[in-house]
């Protein structure tokens, strides 16, 4: 009998495989994988946690009928929600919100870096010119988050002693109940009321996680919407935004400034009008980068593991047709 195995496919060191072993209580063995072979050996795994890089045939994954659970090691499940794993019995779970946290210190930096001018005073810095130059500060101002999720959630926290007030969009806005009871939040609008939402905003932060849905969301009818000196600042995944449209938007004028941790597509090619703006902070796709991802990971998996050999519904488990977890199952910092 082929004994059960999860294949892993993350960067881990011997302790963390040896973790996974020890939760696993010896009923599966562990497979470490990596890019390079992950296309062979996700036909090993009867669980599989990570996220493939390189095309994998997930077709054929699902036509072998071994693999019962994928446990993406990153929050967007684009590298593994192809049609045959939606319509499959195979279960998904994420890490939606896992690095909350960091999401919100990522976006900090490119908020706080456009509203005090840091790109432009950096330029300066390097011809050592000390001149004082306008700066804007985001004390009063509406801040609206696009995605009241994990990452949503924590951002309102973050931000809520600093500013004037926030407001949110969000898929299940009567999820957002909490947050708006104890004044976090003044208001969830419906997703589908972008119209009202944006032209009541200083600041849009946009959190979404990458559906067909959500593609190109923020295009230039939206940016038509959004007073003149608006912020926008992305952490959710590139293609949320309309690059093009955003390129416009600030050509023109029309926005205050932009902070993209994502973009569409990455990496960003060089001669995209944006990396010589003074009002555009670029970082390549960091905002969930910390010394403690892996661990973290690490431990969300256990736990899973756990509950998936006691039958116990998992932590992040996405709805496969959503492309991400609902309320109920996602972890909230």
């Amino acid at each position: 009998m082929t004994p059960k195995t999860i294949v892993t496919c993350f960067p881990l060191d011997d302790s963390h495989v040896e973790r996974i072993r020890k939760t696993s209580k010896s009923d599966f063995e562990v497979v470490v994988s990596g890019q390079d072979k992950i296309a062979d050996d996700i036909f090993k795994a009867d669980i599989f946690c990570g996220h493939a890089k390189v095309p994998v045939d997930w077709k054929s994954v699902v036509d072998q009928g071994r693999l019962v659970w994928i446990q993406s090691s990153a929050a967007g499940l684009d590298h593994c929600l192809t049609p045959a794993v939606i319509d499959s019995s195979i279960v998904v779970s994420g890490c939606s919100g896992l690095f909350a946290p960091q999401v919100a210190e990522q976006m900090m930096s490119l908020l706080m870096g456009l509203v005090r001018r840091s790109p432009v005073f950096f330029k300066a810095q390097q011809i050592k010119e000390y001149v004082r130059r306008p700066t804007d500060d985001i004390f009063g101002k509406t801040i609206g988050i696009v995605g009241m999720g994990g990452n949503g959630h924590r951002i309102a926290r973050v931000l809520r002693p600093m500013v004037g007030k926030i407001i949110g969009t969000d898929q299940f806005p009567n999820a957002c109940s909490k947050i708006v009871a104890e004044k976090t939040v003044e208001k969830v609008f419906p997703a589908d009321e972008l119209e009202s939402f944006l032209p009541l905003c200083d600041v849009v932060i946009v959190t979404l996680p990458l559906s067909e849905a959500n593609e190109k969301l923020i295009s230039d009818d939206q940016f038509a919407l959004i007073k003149a000196g608006t912020y926008l600042i992305n952490v959710g995944r590139g293609s949320v935004v309309d690059t093009d449209a955003l390129v416009r938007a600030l050509a023109r004028g029309h926005l205050g400034g932009a902070g993209i941790d994502v973009v569409d597509p990455e990496p960003l090619p060089t001669d995209s009008p944006l990396w010589e703006l003074d009002n555009v902070i670029i970082s390549p796709h960091v905002g969930a980068q910390s010394p403690l991802r892996i661990p973290t990971t690490i431990d969300l998996f256990c736990e899973n593991l756990n509950r998936f050999r006691s039958g116990q519904s998992l932590l992040n488990l996405v709805d496969k047709k959503l492309g991400y977890p609902r309320p109920e199952n996602r972890i909230d910092f």
